[in-house]
């Protein structure tokens, strides 16, 4: 390890509070999607990912006299949600929260505003869903016409800087803005009474990190502020939800990505060549999969170290 990279990794180390790793938990199986209730009125919807990849996980919260829903998903499985919801709740849905503008989680939006939902984002996620997200829905709706229909693109009516609060009395939410992470826009909605955070793809569990609208470097930033909150569950955007141990091994896996890219690039190494040799043996205990196998990620934090 070069000069330049040991006084980098210790000086992380130093600032996110950990000299030591704790243990990683090993990758479970697969499981379908299920339906939990977490917390008084709070709800958690994990989608399922294999073999068959249906979106993201998703939320909802029951207020006394409506209902907010975390991440509207793709078209589809928002009439999917809307109906498991209507099985808990016959208070009106309110709001639709998407913590970014990818369709995944976006793409569902026409099915809530039909039903009279508002749909509300962080402001910085506006330009997103004006350009990226736009294209990404007509694309979607090219090559599913079966799932998107007639349906148009809808994106949110209400934009908040950096807090949004609900409040009834019984229930509280908090949609948080920390800064750029996964994608410029990324928000996640804080339940205080509750202790229970859901991330969208702020935080996930597993091998399910796309980094190529990301800022790695300000992305472990704002784990680091998500960390201070007294969490007790974890719903993250897709993946197992938990406690912090998923944040832990979020950062844990951009620190050391940054530092293995690093060391390559100090060595005179060309892409290719530190696609090849990168090893991040906790990587694979944490997701799974070989880190080599997320080559997007490797070519984006290249990119972030060398300008190129």
């Amino acid at each position: 390890m070069t000069k330049r990279l040991l006084i980098c990794a210790l000086t992380m180390m130093s600032a996110f509070g950990y000299a030591a790793f704790p243990p990683v938990p090993a990758w479970p199986a697969p499981e379908e999607g299920y339906v939990k209730q977490i917390a008084p009125g709070v709800f958690f919807r994990k989608a399922q990912t294999q073999p068959v990849f249906t979106g993201c996980n998703q939320g909802w919260v029951v207020f006394k006299d409506y209902v907010l829903v975390i991440d509207a998903n793709f078209p589809g499985q928002a009439k999917l949600v809307i109906a498991e919801i209507r099985k808990h709740s016959d208070k009106p849905i309110k709001y639709i929260f998407d913590t970014h503008h990818h369709g995944d989680h976006a793409d569902g939006n026409a099915h809530y505003k039909k039903i009279g939902a508002t749909v509300v984002a962080a402001r910085r996620s506006q330009p997103k869903f004006e350009t990226t997200g736009t294209d990404g829905f007509r694309t979607a709706k090219k090559s599913k016409p079966e799932e998107y229909g007639k349906i148009d693109y809808v994106m949110p009516s209400k934009y908040f800087e950096k807090r949004m609060v609900l409040d009834d009395g019984e229930q509280r939410v908090e949609l948080l803005y920390f800064g750029h992470g996964h994608t410029v826009g990324d928000a996640v909605a804080w339940l205080p009474k509750h202790g229970v955070l859901f991330t969208g793809d702020a935080i996930v569990n597993g091998p399910f990190n796309y980094m190529g609208e990301s800022n790695s470097q300000s992305w472990i930033a704002v784990i680091n502020t998500i960390e201070k909150l007294p969490i007790k569950i974890i719903t993250p955007g897709h993946g197992e939800m938990g406690g912090k141990e998923i944040l832990v091994n979020q950062r844990r896996y951009f620190v050391e990505l940054r530092a293995a890219v690093q060391k390559g690039i100090d060595a005179g190494k060309t892409l290719d060549e530190i696609k090849i040799e990168i090893k991040i043996p906790f990587y694979q205990k944490w997701a799974g999969v070989d880190v080599k196998t997320r080559t997007g990620n490797i070519e984006h934090v290249y990119g972030e170290l060398t300008g190129k």
